[in-house]
């Protein structure tokens, strides 16, 4: 074994070790994680995901640490293994009218209704009602093998639905930013306005600038 793999080894037991400390894992432990509270355009992506014991998929981890050819890979081999996954989502209407943090509220719920958890970990987000205890933790996808598998699931299901409306949409480079306020998609809101699935809550300052134009 090579270095490489030996820390990738020893970061995999690292985050399966944290989630051994739960009497449920590997049968009624889930993770949830969200995916897509900053950007621009598009809905906020949740998952909660129940994972075996085994086997440990080496590679989970904090999306942000992956590559995307990594995550999907990852991605495929959790969709493989699970015990659950549920996806949810909250549309950018619904960002407008309820506000972002009720609208990952909303689809964490939408993503856990039908799992057969008796203890879910989130990342970060508290004041959950779902129907099993959930416990709230600060940076969870970077110390919790099944926080980090959810936040992989999350982040993989809206690139691809990023790159999907990049084809309708294909002057906001969306296949590149990913909906997020890079300075191109900026640009592009004061060129061409907004299209439907922007959050008009997080563009009113450039829909201003390009209507004073």
């Amino acid at each position: 074994m090579n270095r490489n793999e030996q820390k990738r080894a020893e970061r995999s037991q690292l985050l399966v070790g944290f989630d051994q400390r739960y009497p449920a894992f590997g049968t009624s432990l889930a993770g949830m994680d969200e995916v897509g509270r900053g950007p621009l355009l598009g809905p906020v992506v949740t998952a909660c995901v129940i994972l075996p014991s085994e086997p440990a998929i080496l590679w989970v981890d904090d999306s942000k640490k992956l590559s995307a050819t990594r995550r999907e890979s990852v991605y495929a081999q959790i969709m493989t293994c699970a015990l659950y996954v549920g996806i949810g989502q909250a549309s950018a209407e619904e960002i407008d009218r309820v506000n972002i943090l009720n609208a990952t509220k909303l689809a964490m719920r939408r993503a856990a209704k039908d799992a057969p958890a008796t203890l879910c970990l989130v990342d970060a987000v508290q004041g959950l009602d779902l129907p099993f205890p959930t416990q709230p933790m600060i940076h969870g996808d970077a110390t919790s093998y099944s926080i980090a598998a959810a936040s992989i699931v999350a982040k993989v299901t809206r690139d691809r639905m990023m790159a999907e409306l990049a084809q309708t949409y294909p002057q906001y480079g969306l296949e590149r930013n990913m909906g997020y306020g890079t300075a191109e998609h900026i640009e592009a809101i004061r060129r061409f306005g907004r299209c439907p699935e922007h959050r008009l809550t997080f563009i009113q300052k450039w829909i201003a600038e390009a209507e004073c134009d």
